[in-house]
């Protein structure tokens, strides 16, 4: 099997390998099952991985999830890991919106008794979560204030009363990721995000309420406080205007670096510095503001939704429960500690549309899942389903303790939309029971559920790889689409 010249292995019914060749560092691989697999060779992302292999300092491989497909520099579904000291950080392999992520909220209701209710509460989540291009919130900063956010990420939300210190327990990074400097924040980009925390944005971000619809592993989904019928809301949302102008701010400054370092990008897309560099440390502290500035509009977003669950059915918050069972981030690059070969190893691991799959016993982990492993939450899109995970072991020892983010377009947006014309997808959508409240119909037309992979395949692919293992399977309801 070849792409484009190289050699492809399958080496698993869940991993193709690309060995090492050519200018590459390091082998590539893919986790990908052969249903997968011929969407994957349908899009140019495989040269990323490959490129993504030839960078300085990267060790054992150059990875990609199931829900692959082509991005900037780095491909969406991309991980690697760099050495300290010989490595670099590409903001090409966080991507433009830094810590896109995700949130799962769990309730005290059942499906029987939302249902009733449930275009009044879509409607109220509608009013209350702004969603679209450039759409900005009720929440307006100062700059001192803004400049907190920054630094304390979620734990600014929660000390302004928009949530619980329950809710940071269950946040990666506890909501605030240390090392953030908003000094290394242009005055452009703050301009950009002041007025946009507590929205969704656009694009395939989504706030989504659906239900528990089958438990695969009833321990874990116990312990996770998940049962069958209970009503659910997914966050998915980012850093907004004000992550992309960081991206945007540091590649200009990373394309000159390349050349000042004597980095030999594959990919101008690629542009990079050494990690431990003055450029590199300063998209770190960058990137971290940016990465906290995300935590704290989920959290507002989720402040929203428990408002407008609250005002649509005439009840108390503290009667509708809407507790976080866990928040993933992808689309960021993380210092952390890994066995390499038999020896604790610091690396910088990018991942970027791929989430976080820790296994049991990490520190980083909330105190009451560390013997379980993190949740990883995979969203599929409009239509049939959205997962739980657990992380594993196994994810430990072969992906840097990481999974796929969602199920990966298989169509451009362009494609989506000339695919779209002429149907009514609205009311396709409420014929196979999800209501859809949105900006645009073209945003309804780019996310059609058709112009995704089949999440089932790309949850499979990763359980039968050993680096996730399901737990439950989540069906939506109603959804407000960016």
């Amino acid at each position: 099997m070849r792409f484009e010249g190289y050699e492809l292995r399958r080496i698993h019914p869940a991993i193709v390998e690309i060995p090492r060749q050519g200018r590459m560092r390091v082998p590539g691989r893919v986790y990908a099952t052969e249903p997968l697999l011929e969407h994957i060779l349908a899009d140019r992302a495989l040269q990323q991985v490959i490129h993504v292999a030839c960078l300085p300092g990267i060790v054992r491989y150059s990875l990609a999830m199931p829900d692959i497909h082509w991005g900037y520099g780095f491909p969406i579904g991309g991980v690697a890991a760099f050495d300290l000291d010989e490595g670099v950080i590409s903001p090409g392999g966080v991507g433009y919106d830094i810590n896109c992520g995700v949130r799962l909220m769990a309730s005290r209701l059942e499906r029987s008794e939302l249902e009733p209710a449930l275009e009044r509460v879509i409607d109220a989540v509608y009013r209350k979560v702004p969603s679209g291009v450039g759409k900005g919130g009720a929440l307006s900063l100062g700059r001192k204030q803004l400049q907190a956010v920054l630094r304390e990420g979620a734990h600014w939300m929660v000390r302004e009363g928009y949530g619980t210190e329950q809710d940071l327990a269950h946040i990666e990074e506890n909501g605030r990721m240390p090392g953030a400097e908003p000094e290394r924040v242009s005055a452009r980009a703050i301009e950009r995000g002041r007025p946009q925390l507590g929205t969704i944005g656009s694009g395939n971000h989504f706030a989504e309420i659906g239900y528990v619809d089958a438990i695969h592993d009833e321990p874990v989904a116990r312990r996770l406080g998940l049962a069958p019928g209970q009503v659910t809301v997914i966050v998915h949302s980012g850093s907004r205007g004000l992550g992309h102008q960081v991206c945007s701010d540091t590649l200009r400054v990373m394309q000159r670096a390349a050349e000042r370092y004597g980095i030999d990008l594959p990919d101008r897309q690629l542009a990079a510095a050494p990690i431990r560099s003055p450029e590199g440390q300063a998209y770190l502290g960058a990137m971290r503001a940016a990465v906290n500035f995300a935590f704290a509009n989920r959290q507002l977003i989720s402040h929203r939704i428990r408002e407008a669950f609250a005002e649509a059915l005439a009840a108390r918050p503290d009667e509708i429960g809407l507790r976080v069972v866990y928040e993933v981030a992808h689309n960021i690059a993380k210092i952390e500690e890994h066995e390499v070969d038999g020896r604790r190893m610091t690396v910088c691991v990018h991942r970027k549309g791929a989430t976080r799959a820790f296994g049991p016993g990490r520190p980083e982990l909330p105190a009451d899942y560390r013997d379980l492993g993190q949740p990883v939450l995979i969203p599929g899109d409009m239509g049939p389903y959205s997962y739980v995970l657990i992380g594993t072991e196994q994810a430990m020892r072969e992906s840097w303790g990481s999974s796929c983010h969602g199920a990966g377009r298989r169509m451009s947006r362009r494609q989506a939309m000339r695919e779209a014309k002429g149907r009514r997808l609205r009311e396709e959508m409420r014929e196979r029971g999800v209501l859809v409240r949105a900006a645009s119909y073209a945003t309804i037309a780019e996310e059609m559920p058709e112009a995704y992979k089949d999440v089932a395949e790309v949850v499979r692919a990763v359980q039968l790889a050993g680096i996730s293992r399901v737990v439950a399977r989540l069906r939506p309801l109603a959804v407000v689409k960016g």
